[in-house]
């Protein structure tokens, strides 16, 4: 049987067809349901057989990583996925922008902004995240949360958006982990559950202080887990949402 690897994420999809977006970059085990209205900004994103988080930056733009390419149904407003809510908002992507210095080998660069068909509807159910000055710090032990849907234990799946809490881990012991870190990659990771990798569905926000500070990115079956880092990326940002 196939076992999802870092670095793999292409391999993996033509080796292991069964893998989706978010096996192949790690599961979140534990957590907690959210409270309704907790969290306007998730996305839940059907990618042809594959399915990411994303979190919605303005009206008509998500964010969420660069190898969650592919036909997408952009989900806002919901709770349980599975259930016609009305407080949820579909929407088709016009455009694809994928970093062009992704490197689906190493990781760097794992971003990608979507243009939505349409603006969505900004209410108490769906709004944007802010996004992080550029150079912003995030120093070892600061404290963040990510959320998603899927897999929440070893044998259960939830429909409903779970989230877990973690910490932004010492870079040069992360480093260890992943020799290949680079300064546009930050580790965090919630060490009280062994099984949890820090990771939410591929492409969900790293919320710290009511910012988006990463994207969940790529890690192992253990702590911590590699997040891509959003300041580090936002010239690029400003210039694909001047597009």
């Amino acid at each position: 049987m196939c076992q999802p690897q870092p670095l793999l994420a292409l391999l993996l999809l033509l080796s292991c067809p069964w893998a989706n977006a978010s096996a192949l970059q790690g599961q979140t085990v534990g957590g907690h349901e959210v409270l309704l209205l907790s969290h306007p900004y998730m996305a839940y994103l059907k990618v042809e057989m594959l399915a990411c988080g994303g979190f919605l930056v303005a009206p008509d733009w998500v964010m969420t990583a660069a190898h969650c390419m592919g036909n997408a149904t952009v989900i806002v407003g919901a709770h349980n996925i599975h259930k016609p809510e009305t407080t949820q908002q579909i929407w088709g992507v016009l455009g694809y922008h994928q970093h062009s210095e992704y490197d689906p080998n190493t990781m760097s660069n794992a971003i990608m902004l979507l243009k939505l068909t349409a603006k969505a509807t900004l209410n108490d159910y769906v709004k944007a995240i802010p996004l992080p000055k550029i150079g912003s710090d995030l120093p070892t032990g600061t404290k963040c949360s990510i959320a998603r849907w899927g897999l929440i234990d070893d044998d259960q799946v939830t429909n409903k958006l779970f989230e877990t809490k973690v910490s932004i881990y010492h870079r040069r012991k992360c480093i260890h982990f992943y020799p290949h870190l680079n300064t546009s990659m930050v580790c965090a990771g919630s060490f009280r559950e062994l099984r949890d990798s820090s990771q939410g569905n591929s492409g969900g926000p790293l919320v710290c202080n009511k910012v988006a500070q990463g994207i969940v990115s790529f890690g192992y079956n253990s702590p911590p887990g590699v997040y891509t880092r959003i300041s580090n990326h936002l010239p690029w940002i400003k210039k694909t949402l001047k597009k």
